[in-house]
């Protein structure tokens, strides 16, 4: 069974203080309190097998998730690129460079036909063999043994583009033999990383309320959003869904890492202003998303090297952080909880995987998230 990770610092360890507690202490105790649990691994329907595999290539310079994530999709499309104008003596694509023509744009290209449209599929095709090539790789793994469904997520899928690419590896795994079905979230990208917090915020503080916030950073994005329940209609939480989101393609700002945690607590801020408007009751709790290993005490182990400045130092909080930059919510004290991205997206599955035991999640972005599930039988 998987462990919550531990961040220890022994320079940070002391000797116990007999002297009674400050009321500056007291307060830090209370505010301690209101954060987490961080990365929580058992759930009452589920058990988190495993998160963030960093599974070697045969070279063993690389991962092989590397492989199937979105930034080589774009170096297969842009290899095809070239071998194209090459042939035909003019860039079927024209000027502008392949990492900055829009998923909606190549989606168009793919419509129209002619040696773009070429190209396009030559790259699904590419993608589509490593694809099929990364999966049976990782249901070798221990925490991936007996995985039935592997659901596709993150922006990637969110085009015919890329159902294509994963359609195509579907059908290669079929032909291989591999006994596992591939699918796509049914989230939308922004959104799945949102909705997965309904069944992380314990069931006991949703009953009391309409929504929760929720956060989903990534290395170029930011999401955050009210996400409605729908608890007392459909217990399982199936038909929970984001009634307002905003979004922030930090990146294009460069932002520092407390600029950034200033600019998540503003946009849920607002959010917060929008619910009050329309009546929304949102619960005092707010649940983080973001890439690499969260450990228990809200550290963050490794994996988050595409978010600006350091997010893995081990005096680092992004609850506290982000906690005590907010107001109350519905006149209480915040419960600020992190798990990863991954996970927290795959979960956003969780009431429509109940025809299998055992399910993972492969998200494709920069990298190759992915995390790994049991169902557990009802008590």
């Amino acid at each position: 069974m998987a462990e919550k990770h531990k961040h220890k610092d022994s320079s940070n360890e002391a000797e116990p203080d007999a002297r009674p507690a400050s009321e500056r202490e007291l307060r830090a105790q209370r505010r301690l309190a209101t954060l987490g649990p961080h990365g929580e691994m058992e759930l009452p329907s589920v058990t988190i097998d495993g998160y963030s595999l960093e599974l070697r290539d045969g070279d063993g310079d690389g991962f092989i998730g590397d492989a199937a994530s979105r930034t080589a999709f774009r170096k297969m499309l842009d290899a095809w690129r070239v071998l194209f104008t090459d042939m035909a003596g003019k860039d079927p694509f024209g000027s502008k460079p392949t990492v900055d023509i829009g998923k909606s744009r190549l989606d168009e290209l793919l419509e129209e036909g002619g040696p773009a449209a070429q190209a396009i599929r030559a790259a699904q095709e590419d993608y589509a063999l490593q694809l099929a090539d990364v999966v049976p790789r990782f249901l070798k793994e221990k925490s991936w043994k007996g995985v039935e469904r592997v659901i596709v997520g993150g922006g990637f899928q969110q085009s015919e583009v890329g159902q294509g690419a994963i359609r195509r590896a579907a059908a290669l795994l079929k032909a291989a033999k591999v006994p596992v079905e591939l699918r796509t979230l049914r989230h939308h990208a922004d959104e799945g990383g949102l909705v997965g917090w309904v069944h992380l915020a314990p069931t006991a503080l949703l009953q009391s309320y309409d929504a929760i916030l929720a956060v989903d950073i990534g290395g170029t994005n930011v999401r955050c959003g009210i996400v409605l329940t729908h608890l007392h209609k459909t217990p399982d939480m199936s038909r929970a869904e984001v009634v307002k989101r905003d979004k922030w393609g930090h990146a294009g700002d460069t932002p520092t890492r407390d600029a950034l945690i200033e600019g998540i607590a503003g946009m849920l801020e607002k959010l917060l202003e929008h619910a009050e408007k329309k009546g929304i009751r949102v619960a005092p709790f707010i649940g983080v998303a973001c890439p690499g290993l969260i450990c228990e005490d809200g550290s963050i182990a490794g994996g988050a090297q595409n978010l600006p400045g350091n997010w893995e130092s081990t005096r680092f909080r992004l609850s506290h952080d982000l906690y005590e930059r907010l107001p109350l919510i519905s006149g209480g004290r915040t419960q600020v909880c992190l798990h990863n991205d991954a996970v927290v997206q795959g979960l956003s599955e969780l009431p429509f995987t109940q025809d299998v035991k055992r399910w993972a999640v492969l998200t494709v972005g920069t990298g190759l998230g992915n995390a790994s599930y049991t169902n557990r039988s009802p008590q």
